[in-house]
């Protein structure tokens, strides 16, 4: 009888074993297997959660089939305790590990809403966005000028969230004097920045900054991000140019950023300014004579006066042979590009054409045939504008 009972208890225990194991194995393979969720989500982890709360949220939108096993594997892969704060998107069909990964990873929330500090060359704005993760784009909520209008609602509620972004972006063209001032208007920041940065050393891009940071950190940032483009452009520049440094580079590519936004043709800029360099013809371009007027800080905000092309400034191309002795602004990697190959013409003028971008030329009649169209656009456009301000704009 005893062995009876002895045999019983070994098959119970092994059918318990065998049961166990494909539990076990079921387990797994739900944890790994594709999930449920039909449309991307943005999950929030509030500071303090915990893995129960967050397994229950994401049950109630879809997200996983089994808040338990998404536990579990949690704390079998002892990542339990390394939830992050903030919101995170999550794409359709992702696994519960995937899921785990994604909270538990660190770094930046990639979801959610962020406020976007926007240093441009004629502007400064603050936009917040709020993410949409079923199309992956940024819905703008508000946006104001900061210093002129009263900060939104919508500012002020976001801004103080634990899971908003905070980004700064700078232009290309903007100067370095332009990207300190707007640095003081970011109150997220702390800490001063007593010394202008070198003009052209800062790149042009987006730079995720956390509430606390250090401002002068963040320019160091900056500056470091630049230091790598100047290095790479310099490294591909064309053997034949005429620019002997690094900080030669940078000077031409200032100006090419400030002379077209048309990215098409930043290579012919380019070159117009090679071959004159190459010819010993003076680069007679306007952005350098108003940074000899405000030397970065601010804008002119009008047009050019006849005494001010003449004025002998350290920047003013019109007097002066060869490049400036500084950039003029903070070129981007396209500008930096440009300069290190530009495009191979024989183009040695350009001016205006009225469409955003520029006519070239090879020969000053050509030249002149292009700046008397520009004069007939531009005084078609000034009848026009006379036109519509004497009948009130009908």
């Amino acid at each position: 009888m005893w062995r009876h009972i002895a045999s019983n208890a070994v098959t119970f225990l092994l059918v318990g074993l065998f049961l166990l194991g494909g539990i076990i194995l079921w387990g797994k393979s739900t944890y790994v297997s594709e999930g449920p969720l039909e449309q991307a989500i943005c999950v929030q982890v509030e500071r303090g959660s915990n893995m129960r709360q967050v397994s229950q949220n994401l049950e109630e939108q879809g997200a996983v089939s089994s808040p338990a096993i998404f536990r579990m594997g949690a704390d079998y892969e002892e990542k339990s305790s390394s939830l992050k704060a903030g919101s995170f998107l999550v794409q359709p069909g992702t696994s519960m590990q995937g899921i785990v990964d994604i909270v538990t990873q660190g770094g930046a929330s990639t979801c959610g809403t962020e406020v976007v500090y926007r240093i441009g060359v004629n502007r400064v704005s603050v936009q917040v966005r709020e993410l949409d993760p079923v199309t992956s784009r940024f819905v703008e909520r508000a946006e104001f000028t900061p210093g002129e209008e009263e900060a939104p609602e919508a500012y002020t509620e976001i801004s103080s969230a634990n899971d908003t972004r905070f980004r700064v972006a700078l232009a290309e063209g903007v100067t370095s004097w332009q990207v300190v001032e707007a640095l003081k208007q970011v109150e997220q920041l702390n800490g001063e920045v007593e010394e202008l940065p070198a003009e052209g050393s800062l790149a042009p891009d987006s730079y995720e900054v956390r509430p606390g940071d250090d401002r002068a950190e963040v320019i160091a940032r900056m500056a470091a991000a630049q230091e790598v483009l100047l290095a790479e452009a310099f490294e591909a520049r064309d053997p034949d140019l005429p620019i002997e440094t690094p900080e030669e580079l940078l000077i031409l590519a200032s100006i090419i950023e400030k002379e077209t936004g048309v990215a098409a043709e930043r290579e012919q800029v380019a070159s117009v300014f090679v071959n004159r360099l190459n010819q010993g013809m003076r680069l007679q371009t306007d952005p350098t004579v108003i940074y000899g007027v405000t030397e970065g800080k601010g804008v002119l905000g009008r047009g050019l006066r006849r005494s001010e092309l003449r004025a002998e400034t350290p920047w003013n191309t019109y007097v002066i042979d060869g490049l400036p002795p500084t950039p003029i602004a903070n070129p981007g990697r396209a500008s930096l590009m440009a300069a290190a190959q530009p495009a191979e013409t024989d183009y040695v003028f350009f001016v205006a054409d009225g469409t955003g971008g520029h006519a070239f030329a090879e020969t000053l009649d050509e030249h002149n045939r292009n700046v008397a169209r520009w004069r007939q656009i531009e005084a078609e456009r000034g009848a026009e504008a006379a036109g519509n301000a004497s009948t009130g704009g009908n």
